[in-house]
Formats: C-alpha cells, structure tokens, sequence
C-alpha cells in the first residue's frame, strides 16, 4: 500500500496480522489486515494511502466526545460553550476535535503502539485535554483503547468512541444486544426513543450489512458486539472488558451507521448517543473535573466460522 509522505503509515505486524496506524492523520488507523492462504483479508476498510479525508480511513478516535452537537453549543454549570461545524457539509460539530489534529506516536515495538494527542482549546472549542491510544495485536486480534485526561480548571462534559469502518458483503449481518433506539429526523438529531426496533435495524437479531439507510444510536447495549462475514468465513467479536465496572449499558451506546451506498458500514462502540449534551439527563457523558480521566477499552477478536472449519 502506498502512503502519502505527509502522512507515512507505520506498522504493527504479529503472526499474520498487521495494523498501519497515521498519527499525523487524526490518529487513525490506516488498515487492520490478515495474511490468508488466499491473500489479504481486510478486517477494517482500508485506506488508499492518499485520500487526507478521515472518513477515508479504517478508523479514527473519537475524542472529547463522539457524533453531533446541537444547538450551537452546550451549557455546564450555568455557562454556555460555543461550538461550531467543523466538517464540510455538516451542520453540526461532529466527533469531537482529536481526530482533526496530528498525534504523537511515543511508543512503537513490533506489535504494540501509543499515540498521544495533546489538545488545548482547538479551533475555539472549550476543551483541554490529554488523550491516549493503545494498540496491541495478539494472535487472534487486537486489543485497543482510548483514553481522556482533562486538564482544564472547570470541569466539562466528555464521551469517547471508535469508528471503525467494516467492509460488507452481501451475506454480513452485525449482531449485538440492544433493547432500543433513538430515532431522528434528516439532520440525522434524534427526535425520539423508542424499542419498537425496526426489524432491519434490530442487532439483537442480526442486521444485515446492506439495508435501508440508518445513523442511528442503540440503548441497552449490553457491550459485546460480533461482524459475521460468511462468504469469507471469518467473524470479528468485540468485547470490553471494563464494561460493568464502568457503568454498564447505561452508561454505554453502540452506533450503525449504514449508508445505501458503497461498500463499507459501520459499527461504534460510544459513551454517549448522538446529541446527548441536549437530551434529557445527558444520557452517557461524564463531567470530568481537573486530571480525572475516562476510557474505553475494547477487545476485537476473530475466528473461523463453523461453516468454514466443516468445508
């Protein structure tokens, strides 16, 4: 794969994995990828090693907090913090600023890395704050985590999430423990909860890859989550282990994210759904005091299907 030499990727490589990370790219991952008898097989959309767009690439944190901001802003503790859209096309802030800013990489060995992102009020937002990824390939998957510290004086709401894009094919179904959903409008804002799941969104019963169109963010998600890819005979199974000890599904949300076109989906691990510094209770954000910090950690693990290992 060729890069961008403004933005080289480096690589973790383990048995016949490998994983390209860009931290001067929003510290995004370029591609996760297994070596197969019958060639590469990409886990994770990969880049094109030009495209700067961070919609491009396999995957990118999300950090102080993921998906839109309504309103203009929000409001802490008597005081209104304005934001403002910080992508083309969007009305609204969108996933927060670490993923438009270039990360550090402070450690790397064969198999292992750490970025770092040290951000202070960037493009007029209210935030300052420490962030960290860690990325470790074991020898059936991979495990990450992101990481926020808060180093401004007043304390301020923050969520976190991943987004990975998954590359689909006609028999891919996603499958995870949801109870609800929030539905939304054209913005896509949501406008209302409900757990009348329509039936092709509905990941606790398995929803296919390609479908009707949804941006949507699941309550109830009860934290493990599995992409099913039969014609490759491959499932990738997600799981975080710090799940209940954080606060379980109420304070956890998971995001689809299906367009009607193109050839990749995706699935989001969130702290928070879309909007939530406008809905009620704030539904997953955490205000963080001075040097108090959140993370996510998650465990991404594939394995041959049945169906392959009987073939």
């Amino acid at each position: 794969m060729a890069t961008d030499a403004l933005h080289p990727t480096v690589w973790l490589r383990h048995g016949r994995q490998r994983l390209g990370l860009v931290p001067s790219l929003g510290g995004s991952v370029a591609a996760w990828q297994l070596e197969r008898a019958e060639g590469l097989l990409d886990l994770w959309r990969p880049w094109d090693g030009v495209t700067a767009d961070l919609y491009r690439m396999a995957s990118f944190p999300m950090v102080p907090w993921s998906n839109r901001i309504s309103g203009g802003g929000f409001e802490e503790a008597g005081e209104f913090y304005p934001m403002r859209p910080n992508r083309a096309g969007e009305p609204y802030p969108i996933h927060g600023d670490g993923w438009l800013q270039a990360w550090q990489l402070d450690s790397l060995a064969d198999d292992t890395a750490t970025m770092t992102l040290q951000s202070q009020r960037f493009d007029g937002n209210p935030y300052e704050y420490r962030a960290v990824q860690r990325f470790r390939l074991l020898e059936d998957g991979l495990e990450q985590t992101l990481e926020v510290q808060h180093l401004g004086s007043t304390p301020l709401p923050y969520g976190l999430g991943v987004h990975p894009w998954f590359l689909r094919t006609t028999g891919t179904r996603i499958v995870a423990p949801v109870q609800g959903v929030w539905l939304c409008g054209d913005d896509p804002l949501p406008t209302r909860h409900t757990e009348q799941i329509p039936q092709d969104w509905d990941l606790g019963r398995g929803a296919p890859a390609f479908g009707s169109f949804v941006d949507n963010a699941y309550t109830g998600w009860g934290g493990d989550a599995r992409i099913e890819w039969p014609e490759h005979g491959l499932q990738l199974s997600l799981t975080m282990p710090d799940f209940e000890e954080d606060g379980g599904a109420g304070r956890h949300y998971c995001l689809m994210y299906r367009p009607l076109d193109g050839n990749a989906f995706c699935f989001e691990p969130i702290t928070q759904p879309i909007d939530a510094f406008h809905l009620e209770g704030r539904p997953g954000l955490r205000t963080l005091a001075r040097d108090e910090t959140l993370r996510m950690r998650m465990q991404w693990r594939f394995e041959v299907l049945a169906s392959r290992l009987g073939s």
